[in-house]
């Protein structure tokens, strides 16, 4: 029997906001469980990556990693269905901001600033908060099909107050950005952790090759923007925040300071050099919180198919 699952979405995001918060956490968590036991490809693949991230653990306690691992994914999509009715103070209560004046310097000139960031966290609560008190989000959405899925995806988010460009099919999404950036203060976060368009760049990621996206650090040269990396993380929350979060649990949100262009490098490789540089960071930010990375996909290069991956390569270099 096949599962519509735009309509599943769609029916989830109009019932999760009325169901009691503890139901909804206890579906999640009964969610992720039944995933973890199953051991299908993204969680076999959610701990290859986590084996990377935390080489030192052994076989047990990675596995309880993959589980807290996907316990927190699937904390993020309950969180996401719930998140259009949200109270404003209840949104407040669940965000925690550290280096916040490394943002403020910026917005508070009236100027844009570019985040990377990865898929860490809750990104949506994440932004939700930022558009409200730093400035208008505007971000890029991967064109998920089938295409009544993209839709509900990006209908959630506008009604958060997020600005949504397609990856693709939608003309010019980088000349969409540039001009957004162009028009005072701006927060223009993009998930960089994944190569969704096989125009990336091949980093060092936690000791291992990997590909990221080029366009936090092409977008940030292109407009004059700093670049700031961001790390988001759960924690629990206790005592008058719990009460007035409705949940156990809330996000930290870590602005690190805007990455500045190492010395003497020449202008064909400075996207790469800033790359690495808040990969660097990202992943200092992963290793600490590792079950935090919903990262179910292959990003690692020695985990994607070499003759797909050498056509891709050589691709990118006949492109020059």
């Amino acid at each position: 029997m096949s599962v519509d699952v735009a309509k599943v979405f769609a029916l989830a995001w109009r019932v999760a906001g009325r169901l009691p918060g503890p139901l909804l956490r206890g579906l999640c968590t009964v969610a992720a469980d039944a995933a973890w036991l199953r051991r299908g490809g993204g969680v076999r693949q959610l701990e290859k990556n986590l084996r990377r991230v935390r080489p030192e653990v052994d076989d047990r306690t990675l596995r309880r990693l993959s589980r807290k691992g996907m316990r927190s994914y699937m904390r993020y999509f309950g969180e996401a269905f719930a998140l259009a009715t949200m109270s404003r103070d209840r949104i407040d209560a669940r965000v925690r901001v550290v280096g916040i004046e490394n943002v403020r310097v910026y917005t508070d000139q009236d100027k844009p600033i570019v985040l990377a960031l990865g898929h860490t966290g809750n990104w949506d609560l994440a932004g939700a908060w930022c558009t409200r008190e730093i400035a208008p989000v505007t971000t890029v959405a991967e064109r998920l099909k089938p295409e009544e899925l993209y839709q509900e995806f990006v209908a959630f988010r506008e009604s958060i107050g997020i600005t949504i460009f397609a990856l693709t099919g939608e003309g010019d999404v980088f000349r969409g950005l540039v001009r957004a950036a162009r028009n005072g203060a701006a927060i223009l976060p993009l998930l960089a952790d994944r190569d969704l368009t096989s125009k990336g760049l091949e980093v060092d990621l936690v000791g291992h090759r990997a590909r990221v996206a080029a366009g936090p650090a092409a977008l940030a040269i292109t407009t004059g923007a700093p670049l700031i990396t961001t790390v988001i993380h759960y924690e629990r929350l206790r005592g008058p925040r719990r009460r007035a979060a409705g949940s156990p649990w809330g996000i930290v949100i870590t602005f690190n300071p805007a990455i500045e262009m190492p010395a003497g490098v020449a202008r064909a490789d400075r996207v790469r050099a800033m790359t690495q540089a808040w990969v660097d960071e990202f992943a200092a930010g992963v290793r600490e919180h590792p079950q935090d990375w919903h990262m179910l996909q292959k990003v690692f290069v020695e985990d994607l198919d070499p003759s797909r991956y050498a056509a891709t390569v050589a691709a990118q270099g006949a492109a020059g």
